[in-house]
């Protein structure tokens, strides 16, 4: 009974303390966390701060754990708002009596993990260092109580998945250890303990611009004397693989205030040739496990000395080979009598004195050889060169003895000896009279292909020389594709080009029998994205873009360039490269049976390449251009219908597509132009036959556009096109408006139609007016043309016309009138005035004539407007006079409404 009851006391006190590492957690953890927030706070010159964070009695009992999410640290001045840590997740465990401690006190951590940090060290070009961000003597600023401390007890630590960026500006150094996996274990809370430490992470050191190391796995082992007491750290037994190459090394680090004591000394465990190959880049080693060699390569070193902010440490380091030779399993031949003797050294402590020398490095290919020497002092200062190459390789050979990428074929034979000395800060002032170089280049028989070319490329032939002023391009012929070439010319900075990163400044003449801008498109794959699906690569697209680091001008001429569908012939101009812009300047061709002058700029700076040109055409066969240009296509439709030739001015920009050709819908400019010896293909002229069907005295294949000048503008794919004038036997037709390039017309025509065109009833009524006036008589038409261009829709305006022409015949009618009644009353009056008759009879008369005059005055009065009979006679007698003249317009009318045209015998006898 007891033991029952003892038993369930057990149990109750078991599931009471379950409880309490189950529920404590949630009590604890906001206060944790804000315990730690206001340690590490009180404690740095920066903004610590997380997303949240996770207290466990139970994962890793009998000690608590917090697990912290999504912490950062942020610098204050002078790196404000820059980010110097950042973990995706920080996990401490820490003994249960640490979660119980006030706010003064100290917080002792056992075991410490961060997952995916991102470490951010930068010195700025004052050498101010973002990292150094604890407070002086510790604790707040402010003048409360010491608000307590971290205290690190750690047994173990890992780091995982992180990154380590060191930039220091003011030195010109940049170190990136990514892909870092570490592990620590040991008890760094003694005074003095060993620490068992496992790294593997990739490597990229840069220095002054120049790359010495690109993502190179490391992988290091190392057991750490730790004494704390005197701040010294010692090397017990270690070793580091670079890329695949071992080595030992052993020697301590000690920190005093004001510098470190460094003392280490390394060599490679064997001596094997293999560790050569293992120095190269795996990416370059291409599996160096089945590799056989012989010969040897050591590497051995030392770095001893202070460091401060003046002295390094001075270090010498040798690496040795004779004699040696590697062969791949796979390929016929081997690299063979391979030659190393090189020093790097540095013995007064200062960085500037640091030196390089290559006493040798050579090896053979069968017969082929190589040779370098080379010597360069003041490392990192002012680097001063001195080297010399002598080499007669035929490159096919090095396929034979080493593993090339199976795009890259090599053949041809490469002969050269060159001697060069220089410094660098001359390079950098182009001060290029300061260096030295002399010798030759000779490439003959060359072949090379690459997915970066659309074709392999073949130089028969290349000659260079070097002298201290320009590097000289003798002669270099070749071919790739259907396109041969032929070059010359000089470069006048090599040096700065290879080691300041500049243009290749340089003039050159350049001339090919056949130049096929084809050959040159390159395939370039694509990504696309689908919601949030990754970027998938699709179908390469072919794309042309001018060399960046080009700076120079040459002179071109070409008997035949391709250019898309275009066939240029004798080609000549100036092309100017810089900036990834070609300036063409005076380029002259002949094309279409006529020449063509081009001036203007094509660029491919952006990501959509653009050009701005100006053309001038001479004599060009309309129907040639229009077929071979898609531009004329959109710009001038109705070109389809005309044989002769053009002259035009054309100023004209916009976007280029992948292949060079113009983005349509993109173009802007305007056009100057004019036709000569114009024929017209009716049946290739919608318009044109679209206005004879509605127009019966219009025959669409006897308009004269001989000699016409018109101009149009383009922008935003709507062609506006200035009024012109053509003619039409003895009709002048006004035409203006525009239309897109879609093809959809908006324009308008006026017609200055003769009023003999209006049919017999017309030139009945002209033959009884019997005027002088009605020689020249017409009225104006207006054809409204919209639609499309294959099915253009014609409308007609003859209202307007008929008024004009009825209120002319009118008043000439009204005129001829007028008159005739002047002439009468000036015969009345003047036998009034001749006064000859006597007695009554002449009394009489006198008032007959008076009565004449009066009522022919009234007459001519009538007929300006003037009031002069309102009786129904004379009304009557006014409407039979205008009744023919309203007749005839009726008849007008219905003859120009004709649909079908007139019998050709017909309207001869109209005319």
């Amino acid at each position: 009974m007891k033991k029952n009851r003892f038993l369930k006391i057990a149990g109750l006190v078991l599931l009471l303390i379950l409880g309490l590492l189950v529920a404590l957690p949630f009590f604890l953890e906001g206060r944790i966390g804000s315990l730690l927030k206001t340690n590490v706070n009180n404690n740095i010159n920066g903004t610590f701060d997380f997303e949240e964070a996770h207290l466990s009695l139970i994962r890793s009992f009998p000690r608590a754990e917090l697990r912290v999410k999504d912490l950062y640290i942020l610098n204050k001045a002078p790196f404000e708002g820059d980010t110097l840590l950042k973990a995706g997740e920080l996990s401490v465990t820490m003994g249960l009596g640490e979660l119980l401690k006030g706010a003064g006190e100290p917080i002792r951590i056992r075991s410490l993990d961060i997952d995916r940090a991102k470490l951010n060290i930068l010195i700025d070009d004052e050498e101010h260092a973002n990292y150094d961000i604890a407070k002086k003597g510790g604790g707040s600023d402010t003048t409360e109580p010491d608000s307590g401390d971290l205290s690190l007890d750690l047994q173990a630590y890992t780091l995982s998945n992180s990154e380590i960026s060191y930039t220091d500006r003011s030195g010109g150094i940049h170190l990136q250890v990514s892909d870092i996996q570490h592990s620590g274990t040991g008890d760094l809370s003694l005074e003095q303990s060993e620490l068992q430490t496992s790294t593997t992470a990739l490597v990229t050191l840069d220095l002054d611009s120049t790359n010495y190391l690109n993502k190179n796995r490391v992988q290091l082992d190392a057991l750490l004397g730790i004494d704390l007491s005197n701040n010294k750290y010692s090397f017990l037994k270690n070793e580091v693989q670079l890329n695949q190459l071992p080595l030992v090394f052993d020697g301590y680090v000690q920190l005093f205030d004001d510098y470190e004591d460094i003392n280490l000394q390394f060599r490679t465990p064997s001596s094997d040739f293999r560790n050569f190959l293992a120095v190269i880049p795996e990416t370059y080693t291409k599996e160096i496990e089945g590799v056989t060699t012989t010969g040897n390569f050591e590497v051995n070193g030392t770095i001893e000395g202070k460091l401060d902010e003046t002295h390094i440490p001075k270090f010498t380091i040798k690496m040795a080979s004779d004699n040696a030779s590697f062969k791949y399993p796979d390929l016929p031949k081997s690299v063979r009598n391979i030659q190393i003797n090189a020093l790097v050294k540095n013995s007064s402590g200062l960085a500037e004195d640091t030196f390089v020398e290559i006493d040798k490095a050579a090896f053979m290919i069968d017969s082929d050889q190589f040779n370098l020497t080379a010597r360069i002092r003041e490392l990192m200062g002012n680097p001063k060169v001195e080297a010399h190459l002598v080499g007669d390789v035929d490159l096919a050979n090095l396929r034979q003895a080493y593993p090339m990428p199976s795009n890259l074929n090599l053949k041809g034979r490469l002969r050269a000896d060159i001697t060069t000395a220089f410094d660098m800060a001359s390079v950098e002032k182009k001060q290029y009279e300061n260096t030295r170089t002399n010798g030759y280049f000779n490439l003959s028989n060359f072949e090379y292909a690459s997915p970066e070319l659309a074709h392999p490329l073949a130089i028969r032939n290349m000659a260079v020389t070097f002298n201290p002023q320009t590097v000289t391009l003798k002669e270099m012929t070749g071919t790739t594709g259907s396109t041969d070439f032929r070059a010359d010319g000089s470069i006048h900075n090599l040096l700065g080009f290879m080691f300041n990163k500049e243009l290749v400044e340089g003039n050159f003449n350049l001339a090919s029998d056949t130049f096929a801008l084809n050959d040159f498109m390159v395939k370039e794959e694509e990504a696309k994205t689908s919601g949030d699906q990754k970027e998938v690569p699709t179908s390469g697209t072919e794309k042309v873009k001018i060399p960046s680091f080009l700076d120079c001008t040459i002179q071109a001429t070409a008997q035949t360039v391709l250019y898309d569908n275009l066939s240029l012939k004798n080609v000549s101009g100036t092309l100017r490269i810089k900036d990834q812009t070609a300036t063409l300047s005076n380029l002259t061709s002949s094309i279409f049976d006529g020449k063509l002058a081009l001036n203007g700029t094509v660029s491919t700076k952006e990501e959509r390449p653009t050009f701005s040109m100006k053309l001038g055409m001479d004599g060009f066969r309309i129907g040639e251009t229009f077929k071979s240009l898609e531009m004329f296509q959109v710009l001038a439709p109705v070109a389809n219908a005309l044989e002769g030739r053009l002259n035009s001015q054309i100023d004209i920009s916009g976007l280029l597509t992948d292949d060079f050709t113009p983005d349509l819908a993109s173009l802007s400019g305007n056009v100057l132009a004019s036709l000569l010896g114009t024929e017209i293909n009716p049946g290739s002229a919608p318009i044109l036959n679209a206005l004879s069907s509605k127009l019966d005295f219009i025959n669409a294949g006897d308009f004269d556009l001989g000699n016409l000048k018109t101009a149009l503008s383009f922008e935003n794919g709507k062609v506006n096109v200035k009024p012109f004038t053509i003619n039409y036997k003895d009709i002048a037709i006004k035409v203006e408006g525009g239309h897109s390039f879609d093809r959809t017309l908006n324009y308008s025509a006026v017609l200055q139609v003769p009023a003999t065109y209006l049919g017999k009833d017309v030139n009945a009524l002209l033959a009884k007016i019997d005027d002088s006036q009605l020689e020249h008589l017409s009225i104006p038409v207006t054809a409204n043309i919209g639609g499309k261009y294959a099915n253009p829709q014609i409308s007609t305006d003859l209202t307007s016309g008929i008024k004009t022409l009825t209120a002319q015949l009118v008043e000439i009618q009204k005129q001829k009138l007028v008159n005739q009644g002047r002439a009468k009353a000036q015969d009345l009056i003047g036998g009034l005035l001749s006064g000859n008759t006597a007695g009554k009879d002449s009394t009489r008369a006198k008032d007959s004539t008076q009565t004449g005059v009066k009522q022919v005055i009234g007459g001519i009065l009538s007929q300006k407007g003037q009031p002069r009979d309102t009786s129904v006679a004379g009304a009557d007698s006014a409407s039979r006079k205008e009744e023919p003249v309203k007749e005839a317009a009726k008849q007008i009318l219905g003859n120009l409404l004709g649909k079908k045209k007139k019998e050709p015998a017909k309207k001869d006898s109209i005319q």
